[in-house]
């Protein structure tokens, strides 16, 4: 592939906007409302979990050193004590004695949406805010007694989203004075608690204790050991010990590292654990004779037959391949249909529900949100589970621990649950790689695709998954590379393709055209293109908060969900989406925060969809945020031809073969084991 003689110099790819681009949360629309009615549901499991969880814990084995040290610690926590000043350092182990867990303090609740705060509330909070010299929009939003809290910690305000560890250490010494340093015991908790926020969208479930002691070390923490330490004494995380390998002989110590997590994100993995336990443990109902199973098999081709063995025999099952893979898991919504069987699909939009829809013969897919909570899909038994025998769940990769988790405890025993996905896309926009790490846990039968996505388009990308940038023949121009030198020829260049000279040459309209890009902000991010591609393709005064009807637009009902659409209009009400064929309303307050122009997506937002053709933009800085899951995605999202605006030199072939997907620190392999003795770490 063609690369430009002076690549730019190297820069920021974005603006400090997280790549995924998904703005605030939940508008006021189904969509919004499925997901956010699923993860209410999610917490009250969640409740009912921790409630369960009053007994002791199983104290570990052979264990010296700083991991003895910290269970100690973890055991004086379970009794009520704090732990003893040495629970970080290299010294002699404490006694370790299991005893029940305790009543920890109750964390402020920051709500999802608007909340209704008692009288008075917001007015005092707001006088505290003022005070400090912090804005009063998150008045609302930190629940009842936040003024109160806010005057005895006012490192607190670090829980209402989007405040900076620096707005905070503001806030607290407009209100403090002298009093607040950087040593201040309430802000090394507040610190350790925001750091693992902010590390759950990246993925991670959890954090190894070296990683977030170094990361407070960054923050200006002086004793980063000692704030880990009385977070978790006061119950604000949760600290593990997990095994690493096998002892080297029967007196030698189990190598373990030790983690610490959100109450939240644990739980869900641990609940995951069991559930996916429970799946493969438990046989499915016997709702069709093995013959006819085996009559569906023959019927298929390829490895559509062993898709349907596989789940004819096993409650779980993981699928890989690309988009012409999933006909096999269309063949087989067909044939359990056909056998009389509840079976269901599942996608993460209504584009790609729409998208597999089409490929199958009778109803039965969903989204996710719609399924959990009632609004799609074959609602739930008098038991409160799903009532399906077999459950199909599409672009598998993007489920997260919390989703997953929710998903399989609806699952009924004797369920069959097959995972579908591409392996080599992004990950979830979320903590945790739940597909990845079952696929390398091997616990349960996996079946992959021998059905390759055809021409050379699939050639392309089928070698970047496999590491390897391929010259491919393209008689038809599927794959157009474009160079250029700086970043304003990047931008024209960007629009001349989708405007004229994709329409002329392929055949294919702008309006079926995507540009992706690594980020919004830079010279050549979303917000540029979009800007540019308005003025050429639709342009308007944006009467209505900077948007026209025909406007393309990028919806986020929710965090980590980002729909394409249009905008049909705007009244009273708010801005009217059209949105693979649903009409959504998006309130005039909520536009702001929730809907982007669409014309330029990142890649993050472009998952689990597809266009006819795709114009995907590499600018000089681009440079850092390229690796091969993120080229990977944004190649094949195009159906019919690709054109590639290259300024990154030889980055890209270095992104491709040598720049991997980026490692996420999560529990599940390491639960799974002890549940599933086949599973490998």
């Amino acid at each position: 592939m063609s690369t430009p003689e002076t690549p730019e110099e190297p820069r920021s790819a974005d603006d400090g906007t997280p790549a995924d681009g998904t703005p605030a949360e939940g508008a006021q629309v189904s969509e919004a409302e499925a997901e956010l009615a699923a993860q209410r549901l999610e917490r009250e499991r969640i409740e009912r979990r921790k409630a369960e969880r009053q007994g002791p814990i199983e104290a570990g084995t052979k264990l010296s050193g700083t991991a003895a040290d910290l269970l100690a610690a973890v055991r004086a926590v379970e009794s009520g004590e704090k732990p003893s000043a040495t629970v970080f350092e290299e010294a002699r182990p404490a006694p370790r004695r299991p005893a029940p867990e305790p009543v920890r303090r109750a964390p402020v609740v920051v709500p999802e949406g608007p909340a209704a705060p008692a009288e008075g509330t917001v007015g005092e909070v707001r006088e505290v805010l003022t005070r400090g010299g912090a804005p009063a929009a998150p008045s609302a939003a930190l629940g009842e007694g936040a003024a109160e809290l806010l005057r005895e910690d006012p490192w607190q305000l670090l829980r209402v989203p989007g405040v900076r560890p620096e707005q905070a250490d503001g806030f607290a010494r407009a209100l403090l004075g002298g009093e607040a340093g950087p040593g201040d015991e309430r802000r090394g908790r507040a610190l350790t608690v925001w750091l693992l926020e902010q590390a759950a969208p990246a993925g991670h479930t959890v954090l190894e204790m070296a990683a977030l002691t170094e990361a407070l070390g960054r923050q200006g923490v002086p004793g980063p050991e000692d704030a880990v330490r009385n977070a978790i004494a006061e119950g604000d995380v949760l600290v593990f010990q997990d095994a690493v390998g096998e002892p080297v002989g029967e007196d030698e110590e189990q190598p373990v590292r030790v983690l610490v997590g959100l109450e939240r994100c644990a739980l869900a993995e641990e609940s995951l654990a069991d559930g996916l336990a429970r799946l493969v443990s438990s046989a499915p109902k016997q709702d069709g004779a093995a013959e006819e199973w085996e009559r569906a098999a023959a019927a298929a081709e390829g490895s559509a037959a062993d898709l349907i063995r596989a789940a004819s025999g096993h409650g779980l099952v993981l699928h890989t391949g690309g988009e012409a893979a999933l006909a096999e898991p269309a063949a087989l919504l067909d044939a359990a249909h056909g056998m009389g069987l509840r079976a269901w699909a599942a996608t993460h939009s209504t584009v790609g529900r729409e998208r597999f829809a089409s490929r199958v013969q009778g109803p039965g897919v969903a989204t996710v949100a719609g399924l959990l909570s009632g609004s799609e899909g074959p609602g739930r038994d008098p038991e409160g589970a799903l009532a399906v025998d077999l459950l199909v769940v599409l672009d598998a990769p993007q489920l997260d621990v919390e989703t997953a988790a929710l998903l399989t405890e609806s699952l009924p025993d004797g369920a069959r649950l097959v995972l579908s996905g591409d392996p080599a896309v992004l990950w979830s926009v979320g903590p945790g790689r739940v597909f990845a790490d079952l696929l390398a846990a091997r616990a349960c039968p996996q079946v992959a695709s021998r059905r390759p996505d055809p021409g050379p388009l699939g050639e392309l990308v089928s070698g970047v998954g496999v590491g390897e940038l391929l010259q491919v023949e393209a008689p038809e121009k599927e794959v157009v590379i474009v160079p250029v030198r700086d970043a304003g020829e990047a931008v024209h260049r960007t629009v001349q393709l989708v405007a004229d000279s994709v329409p002329r040459a392929i055949g294919v309209p702008a309006e079926e055209t995507q540009v992706i890009t690594p980020g919004h902000g830079g010279a050549v991010g979303t917000r540029v293109l979009n800007a540019a591609l308005k003025d050429r393709l639709n342009p308007g005064p944006g009467r209505f908060a900077g948007f026209d009807p025909g406007d393309r637009v990028a919806w986020s009902p929710v965090p980590g969900r980002t729909l394409p659409g249009r905008v049909v209009g705007a009244d009273a009400e708010g801005l009217r989406l059209d949105c693979a064929g649903e009409t959504v309303v998006v309130p005039r307050d909520r536009v702001e925060q929730t809907v982007r122009h669409g014309w330029a997506l990142t890649a993050h937002q472009a998952v689990g969809s597809r266009w006819s053709a795709a114009v995907v933009v590499l600018p000089g800085d681009a440079v850092p945020a390229l690796n091969r899951p993120w080229i990977y995605t944004a190649f094949s999202r195009a159906d019919r031809h690709l054109s590639v605006v290259h300024g990154v030199d030889q980055a890209l072939q270095r992104a491709v073969t040598d720049i991997p997907a980026k490692p996420r620190t999560t529990r599940l392999p390491a639960l799974l084991a002890p549940q599933l003795p086949g599973a490998a770490e």
